[in-house]
């Protein structure tokens, strides 16, 4: 009797250990579910470069790039300026000033300032700017609608110099900053790290930003002028399902093509 109860008991208990071991492997099987679910909308559809986290939806039922969120000037900064191709001389040196000033900050950061830039800097006259002395430095230095950094405002007065030489040597900074447009699809030249398929610096940038820094430009480092030329459409990085990214793309290759 006591022989078929010990039987019955370690019967009983291979039958527990089993349970366990299968409530284990449940458990384990779960877990691995949700990490593919997690791994799954990660990954999204990385074949062109996006996933659906890069997209947010538009008050009129379209889908817009992620990073303006939900702030109306960066909203309207992004569906009505980024990315659209600029050809005139005064808002491409305005904008790589800009982006100058923007190094080690956020871009909306800048952008709620620009039109404090924009008075401080005499509408970025490049003649005017050019003859900018140490008073207007020290003006500049206290005024707080702008980022006081001296350095940064000395390359801005800087670089309008340089860049009225170059307009004499080529007969236009627009003619000169196309001349580096990516003749690819969508100009993107380079290779990205991020999910969302946007770099953050390109070979077409990085020989820009050579070239100016050989012409004695400063603030103009290859991170720097990869953001300039997204920002002024020789770079359509808006991503995959954006609602302005065709329009933006037809008009940058009719640009390129213009210059040809």
């Amino acid at each position: 009797m006591r022989s078929a109860c010990g039987a019955s008991a370690r019967t009983c208990g291979q039958v527990r250990s089993l349970f366990v071991r299968f409530r284990q492997g449940i458990n384990l099987f779960n877990k691995v579910r949700i990490l593919l679910a997690i791994l799954e909308k990660q990954i999204g559809t990385y074949a062109s470069g996006v996933t659906t986290e890069w997209l947010r939806p538009t008050e009129n039922g379209a889908e817009r790039c992620w990073w303006p969120g939900d702030d109306d000037q960066y909203i309207q900064y992004h569906d009505t300026e980024w990315g659209r191709p600029v050809t005139d001389d005064t808002r491409l040196f305005e904008k790589i000033c800009l982006e100058g000033f923007q190094a080690g900050l956020s871009w909306l950061t800048i952008l709620r300032k620009r039109e404090n830039f924009r008075r401080a800097f005499h509408a970025f006259d490049m003649d005017e700017v050019a003859r900018f002395s140490e008073r207007d430095i020290n003006r500049l230095l206290e005024d707080v609608g702008i980022v006081r950094h001296r350095g940064k405002i000395e390359a801005t007065i800087n670089n309008a110099g340089r860049a009225l030489d170059l307009i004499d040597e080529t007969g236009s900074l627009t003619d000169f900053i196309w001349s580096y447009a990516p003749d690819v699809p969508f100009g993107r030249d380079g290779q990205s790290s991020h999910a969302s398929g946007v770099a953050s610096i390109s070979p077409s940038a990085t020989a820009l930003s050579k070239e100016l820094k050989k012409r004695g430009w400063k603030f103009v480092g290859p991170t720097t002028v990869y953001s300039f030329m997204q920002s002024m459409g020789l770079v359509n990085d808006h991503v995959d399902g954006c609602h302005v990214r065709s329009a933006c793309e037809t008009t940058r290759q009719s640009t390129i093509a213009a210059r040809k």
